[in-house]
């Protein structure tokens, strides 16, 4: 009876998996992403579509509007803001100087004299900008739950694109970039693989 306990004992623990593999690394095995619907303001949609020509144009994975397909998902939440900043500031200076006299002491002889002078300086300054942020915070979920990889994303936007549209690629590179250092991580010095695990 011990020597049955002792083998069944020995023999789940030899099919028992090793660690878990680390989430991120489980990231280089997704090729399939479905991209879900955000949450967030009037604007996520559009953010939603951006991501997803941004990633479609790197080749990393294939974009499938069908999640039942795909290794993993990507999901979120983004806003797109358009609003008016405005700045305001009034500045007053004034001064004032009175000087009066007289003198007399019936009706005919009287002498009066009075001096005044004023200075006053106003300024008002109003600045009204229009201004145009957009943020998005997505991950990649596997198929069993787990988070593989995550960021957060601001943009006022760029010089050449609306703050939506680069959010939407900032996504892409920060994706791109935590990629290749997880390629790089697995691989040896000279390109080759490292081995993990015993």
């Amino acid at each position: 009876m011990n020597g049955a306990l002792v083998l069944a004992a020995w023999l789940a623990w030899q099919g028992a998996p090793a660690e878990e593999e680390d989430p991120a690394v489980r990231l280089l095995g997704v090729r399939r992403l479905y991209i879900d619907r955000f949450g967030g303001g009037e604007g996520a949609a559009q953010i939603r579509d951006m991501v997803i020509a941004s990633l479609q144009r790197t080749g990393l994975f294939v974009i499938t509007e069908n999640p039942e397909r795909a290794d993993a998902v990507l999901r979120g939440s983004a806003e797109d803001l358009v609003f008016t900043e405005v700045f305001q500031s009034g500045e007053a200076v004034g001064a004032r100087t009175n000087a009066s006299g007289g003198r007399g002491t019936s009706v005919r002889n009287r002498v009066y004299g009075a001096l005044g002078a004023g200075v006053n300086e106003n300024e008002n300054i109003r600045f009204q900008e229009r201004r145009h942020e957009a943020s998005a915070s997505v991950r990649i979920v596997a198929r069993d739950g787990d988070v593989l990889w995550s960021t957060t994303q601001e943009s006022q936007g760029a010089k050449f694109r609306s703050a939506s549209a680069d959010v939407a690629d900032r996504i892409t590179r920060q994706l791109v970039a935590d990629l290749e250092k997880l390629r790089s991580r697995r691989s040896g010095p000279a390109g080759q693989a490292v081995r993990e695990g015993p």
